[in-house]
């Protein structure tokens, strides 16, 4: 699946994988989150950190007509504020792919889980 814009001069299909990128990237941007955490934990490993490459199995994209809906799975750092992470992160997501892809982000939801410690 893609996210389908259109304009007066056609169509612009552009990949789930893609906006899972930059999602990801704007949420590791964020103070508190450790990284991204896959959304099939039984399969993929508990809490395995994804790296950059990978961020498309920590994000969920769907478009239902004009709005997106991102569902993000994350890991934070011990000592944060679970609530206002989460609060910065869907603030963060919704500015980056607002600005960048010209599309109303209508929900991002974000899923913790794990909490990391750093190592002393």
């Amino acid at each position: 699946m893609s996210v389908e814009l259109k304009n007066e001069f056609g169509n612009i299909d552009i990949s789930n994988d893609v906006v899972a990128q930059m999602a990801g990237g704007a949420a590791l941007e964020c103070y508190g989150i450790v990284g991204m955490a896959s959304k099939h934990q039984i399969r993929d490993g508990l809490t395995d950190i994804l790296r950059k490459e990978n961020f498309a199995k920590g994000v969920l994209v769907r478009q239902q007509g004009e709005d997106l809906h991102i569902d993000m799975y994350v890991i934070v750092s011990y000592g944060t504020k679970i609530s206002e992470v989460a609060y910065q992160v869907q603030s963060k997501v919704k500015y980056t792919l607002d600005k960048t892809l010209g599309m109303a982000v209508k929900s991002v939801n974000i899923y913790v889980q794990g909490v990391r410690v750093a190592n002393v």
